[in-house]
């Protein structure tokens, strides 16, 4: 939901030439599990504690290259429309399987309920257009500017 830019470019394209998508790093290093908080303090050695900035490899690999105060500003505006029953990764994760030309998505997992709550998204029926339409809207407002533009 961070970086929707290759929605716009690349997608349709490969859907045309029938080339699968693998979506990875879906959850923008965490922040779209809606289970961080800003006062969070992250281990030293853990990328989001020092490449936030991209000081030691691509800064779109920490929270999708946005600012990470934007990040959780666009999290507490995506909360309002998580459907029922869905947890905040499980949108996010739905958002990504909802666009044709994606094949599979990535995610990291911390423990076996996470990888079962995980696959169980692609049985999920599909986000309403409300929901996208909302997910389009503060990505315009919150990462647009930092991100598009990147990837």
């Amino acid at each position: 939901m961070f970086r929707q830019r290759p929605a716009e470019r690349f997608f349709e394209e490969a859907k045309r030439r029938d080339i699968g998508v693998i979506v990875r790093v879906p959850l923008a290093s965490g922040l779209l599990t809606g289970k961080l908080s800003r006062d969070m303090e992250f281990p030293e050695s853990d990328h989001r504690n020092f490449n936030i900035e991209g000081e030691a490899f691509d800064r779109g690999e920490t929270f999708a290259g946005l600012p990470v105060d934007a990040g959780f500003d666009a999290v507490d505006e995506l909360r309002e429309h998580v459907p029922e029953r869905m947890t905040m990764a499980q949108m996010a994760l739905r958002w990504i399987l909802d666009h044709d030309a994606v094949s599979t998505v990535i995610p990291g997992s911390t423990s076996p309920d996470h990888v079962r709550a995980n696959a169980a998204v692609s049985e999920m029926a599909p986000l309403s257009n409300q929901v996208h339409g909302a997910v389009r809207d503060i990505y315009e407002e919150y990462v647009f500017e930092d991100v598009h533009h990147r990837w």
